[in-house]
Order: structure tokens, then sequence, then C-alpha cells
């Protein structure tokens, strides 16, 4: 029993002086991080005004935007000058999104080789294959990965072109009502532009800035042309630039133009329509009729091996 109350004594003991020093060096990690942060502090108080100025940028001025332009700077080591001409190209059909051009393309290009390098690397390791292996998936990877910018702005530029498709003869079709009515073609446009939604609002919303700063309507309605691959804007550009050009009446060619935008709707719609059978013949066979055959067929097939184990 003495024995029993003498071990408890020690180990109370034991933990007693486990916690003093615990306690002990909790206070004194904790005097030591204020220390350094009243010397940081105090050097940040006392660093020449330049290098205040820089520690008060935010951390995308301070690092991400340098690291951005070093990237940019690689990459354009790299692409010639007729590739930043065609990304210049494809920003335009998508609209020219906020935030990005010609050069965050490019960084984003080098960041996607060395991503894809890393992560192809990565899945080779994991995976376990040989080396050769591992070489094809990190070159496949940074393939990818710097064609994946290019990609996703051929999406946009597309999304925005079919958008564009299936609202212009809409958009023409309240623009020819508004010029017949009395309206002036740069309200009607104005017009137009404030009762749609959608890029070929945006488009419009262009048009009436650029003849607000001085430019021509002709070379403005051109230059709508040219920033898009849709070839019904196009045309309707090259008609209003004509019409402009040997003083055709406006609402003549406006409404020449909405009647052969409905019909190229409907033609479209047609079009669609007979491709339906062609996009489901794949579904058909491999989805659709294996199931219809076990279905049909499987209880019979059930039914006659039941018959011969059976007789067996």
């Amino acid at each position: 029993m003495a024995i029993l109350i003498l071990l408890a004594g020690l180990g109370a003991l034991f933990i007693g002086i486990t916690l003093a020093m615990t306690a002990i060096g909790t206070g004194a990690d904790e005097r030591r991080a204020v220390g350094r942060s009243l010397a940081a502090v105090e050097a940040i108080r006392t660093a020449p005004d330049a290098m205040k100025k820089d520690l008060d940028q935010p951390f995308t001025d301070r690092v991400i935007t340098p690291a951005m332009e070093s990237l940019t700077a690689l990459g354009r080591r790299f692409t010639p000058d007729d590739q930043a001409l065609r990304i210049r190209r494809k920003l335009d059909l998508a609209g020219n999104p906020r935030g990005w051009d010609v050069n965050r393309i490019i960084a984003f290009k080098v960041i996607g080789i060395l991503a894809g390098a890393v992560i192809g690397l990565m899945l080779g390791l994991l995976v376990g294959s040989s080396p050769l292996v591992v070489l094809g998936l990190i070159i496949g990877s940074a393939a990818l990965g710097y064609f994946a910018p290019t990609i996703a702005l051929y999406q946009s530029a597309y999304n925005r072109t079919e958008i564009m498709r299936k609202n212009l003869p809409d958009a023409l079709d309240l623009l020819t009502i508004s010029v017949e009515a009395g309206m002036a073609f740069d309200s009607a446009v104005s017009q137009v532009a404030r009762n749609t939604r959608g890029p070929l609002a945006d488009e419009f919303f262009r048009v009436l800035q650029e003849m607000q700063i001085g430019l021509s309507r002709a070379d403005a309605i051109r230059a709508m042309g040219d920033r898009t691959d849709l070839s019904e804007l196009r045309n309707f550009s090259s008609a209003m630039v004509q019409a402009d050009t040997l003083g055709i009446p406006v609402a003549n060619v406006l409404r020449v133009q909405a009647n052969e935008m409905r019909v190229k709707r409907s033609q479209r719609a047609e079009e669609q329509a007979q491709r339906v059978p062609v996009k489901i013949l794949f579904p058909l066979i491999f989805c659709i009729l294996p199931v219809l055959f076990i279905i049909i067929l499987g209880p019979a097939g059930i039914t006659i091996f039941d018959s011969f184990n059976g007789k067996l």
C-alpha cells in the first residue's frame, strides 16, 4: 500500500513538473513571437520610403503581376508574330472578355506547359509506368496544357457566335420596324441595343460609341462585320455599307435583310432537324438496341437454357 502511494506521488510530481515546463515553454514562445512581431513592426517603421511603398502595394501587384510578365516574356520568345495576330483575332471573335489579352493568353500557355508536365510526371510516378510511358504522359499533358487556353478561347468565340446568330433575325426585325416608323438609323440602332441582350446588343452599342467619337456610320458598321465571323452579320454590314455609299433607302435594305434572316433561320432549323436521324444512329445501335435485345430475348434464352439443363 505504501509503495502504491509512493508511486502515485512520484507520478503526480512528474506530471506537475511536465505541466510547469510546458507552461514556461509556451510563455517563452509567446514572448519570442511577440518580440519577433515587434521587431517586424520596427523594421517596417524604420524602412526606407521606397520599401514602404512596395509593401503597401497589393499582393497581386507585388507578386502575381511580375510573375505573369516574366511568363509572358518567356512565351514571347517562342511565339511567332503571326501566332499573336491569330490570338488577337480569336479574342475579337470572343468579344474581348474582361481580363483577357494576348499577353495573358501567352502566359497561360506557358503555365499550361509547366502544369501539364508536372501533372504528367506525377501520374506516371503514381501509376508506376516505364520511363518511356512517363515521358509520353509528360509530353501529352504539356501539349494539352499549351492548347487549353486556345481551346477555351475558341469555345467562348463559338458560343458567342451562336448566340448572335440566334438573336440576329429578331434584332433586324426590331431595327426595320423602328426605321419604318420614322426613326433615324442611329436612334433605331440605339433602340435595338437597349431592348436586346447579349453580345449582339454589345456590338450595336459599340457601333453607336464609334459613331459618337467621330467614326462614320459606314466605317463603324464595317468594323462590326470585321469583328465577327458570322456570315449573316457580315452580309448585313456589307449591305448597309453599300446602301450608305449608293444612297439607297435604309428601310428597303433593312426589310430585305430581315426577310433573308428569317428564311435562313427556317432553313437552319430544317437542316438541324435533318441531322437528327444521323446523330441518333450511334446511340440507337450501341445503347438502345442491345437493351431491347436483352429485354425481349432474355426470358426466351433463360427458358431454353433451363430446358437443356433439365434434359441433361
